[in-house]
């Protein structure tokens, strides 16, 4: 489709505007350069200005000529990559297992490193903390900006149970979850009649809220410096430590093998590994229960939901304590995986990160979370080596990824429940 003078006119208005908001921006930031010594004068960098600009416009021009012109898509199948893993296809349940058995053969692979591994444990926790926060905003609807504090209940629950109990890490971990859903239904019962904005509002209050407590609380959780010393899972009783306690056996010792400290990050790989496939197979399977379509129906219309006789405290309640479950069993995991926790790890970007993989993703798409996260965690790790320019890789990515997938990546998702086909075959 050609552009027409109007398309052509209102492109050149928004390049425009991008570009004088860009030269009032590059103006301090990039065409002054400060000096590094008392006698060094200011020096004025005039081109750097200027390529800024002429960057910005020509940028946002083509942008806006590319939106302007685009054929509208009504009624339209979902695209490809949308078919291909956003859907419930026979042939996509082979795609997405074939993924996890690549997953599972990482550490495993020659050019895997403790690099590799470590930051495969860490996209792991980000997906599960994702299809945790699914529940609640995916598939209840229920905008929460304070996840990070079920994370942190769950962290400071395992470390305080191993602690002072004396249990292990098998034994704290269901215990760090039922805490985390305690305190999400807590946080559900303030605010159910809120909505929108205004729930965001609380919510991330009520993160803000423990983070502080956890800071001024500093005789059980030892405030900013935080806890240390925090014991590490076990294999079946197998600790993974080159000079094991009396009356224990190491890892490499059962089976005969030299030590390395590869083993323990391998460990905890599958051990993430697992819980989030745990939390997958949970939330795929409870959307289909009554109890999930309740969240998709309070999700779509609340007021629909409450005169068809379902109860909205009762469903928000269950979506926020499940959900804040599985942020306590993803906490417990970066607790034993730390080895040290304090309240910095639990700010208010933690829940800004997992809110955008959630809706990055595509809300209430399980594929979509695992992409969003692949992009949101990997890309400024791998582009860290790039120093200043990182942290703009990272948002121009973002910016490209909201302008061609305003959705999300996986915007098509399988329903919930499918009507069956009729006697005759005919759908």
């Amino acid at each position: 489709m050609a552009p027409q003078a109007s398309s052509i006119s209102a492109a050149l208005r928004e390049a425009s505007l991008a570009a004088a908001v860009a030269l009032v921006l590059a103006l301090p930031l990039a065409g002054v350069r400060l000096p590094s010594g008392a006698a060094e004068p200011l020096a004025f960098r005039p081109w750097w200005v200027v390529a800024a600009v002429l960057a910005v416009f020509v940028g946002r021009f083509l942008i806006a000529l590319h939106i302007s012109t685009r054929r509208p898509r009504a009624f339209a199948a979902p695209p490809l990559f949308d078919r291909a893993l956003g859907a419930m296809t026979p042939w996509r349940r082979w795609i997405f297992a074939g993924f996890i058995v690549a997953v599972a053969l990482l550490p495993l692979m020659p050019f895997a490193d403790r690099r590799m591994i470590d930051l495969g444990s860490l996209v792991l926790i980000y997906v599960m903390l994702g299809w945790g926060l699914n529940i609640v905003v995916g598939l209840a609807g229920l905008l929460d900006l304070g996840y990070v504090a079920f994370y942190a209940v769950g962290a400071y629950s395992y470390t305080l149970l191993a602690i002072h109990f004396d249990l292990n890490f098998w034994e704290s971990l269901p215990l760090a979850g039922a805490f985390a859903a305690l305190f999400g239904v807590l946080l559900g019962f303030p605010v159910l009649r809120l909505r929108g904005d205004y729930l965001a509002i609380v919510t991330l209050g009520f993160g803000e809220m423990i983070r502080i407590v956890l800071i001024n609380w500093s005789d059980l959780t030892g405030g900013s410096e935080g806890i240390s010393s925090i014991p590490a899972p076990t294999l079946f009783g197998l600790s993974f430590t080159a000079n094991p306690a009396a009356g224990e056996t190491a890892f490499h010792q059962f089976f005969g093998i030299p030590f390395a400290g590869v083993h323990k990050l391998i460990f905890l790989y599958y051990l993430i590994l697992a819980l989030a496939l745990l939390t997958h197979v949970f939330s795929m399977r409870i959307r289909r229960l009554p109890v999930g379509r309740a969240w998709e129906a309070l999700r779509e219309d609340e007021i629909a939901s409450r005169a068809l006789g379902l109860n909205p405290v009762m469903v928000k309640l269950s979506a926020f304590g499940i959900g804040a479950m599985f942020a306590g069993f993803a906490g417990a995991f970066f607790a034993t995986r730390q080895g040290f926790i304090n309240p910095s790890s639990f700010t208010f970007i933690e829940s800004a990160i997992i809110l955008a993989i959630v809706v990055l993703g595509g809300m209430g798409s399980q594929m979509g979370v695992v992409c969003a996260a692949l992009v949101l965690v990997l890309l400024p790790e791998l582009a860290r080596d790039l120093a200043g320019f990182r942290m703009l890789l990272f948002g121009a990515a973002m910016v490209a990824i909201m302008v061609w997938r305003p959705r999300g990546l996986l915007s098509h998702r399988e329903p919930s429940v499918r009507l069956g086909d009729r006697a005759g075959g005919a759908p």
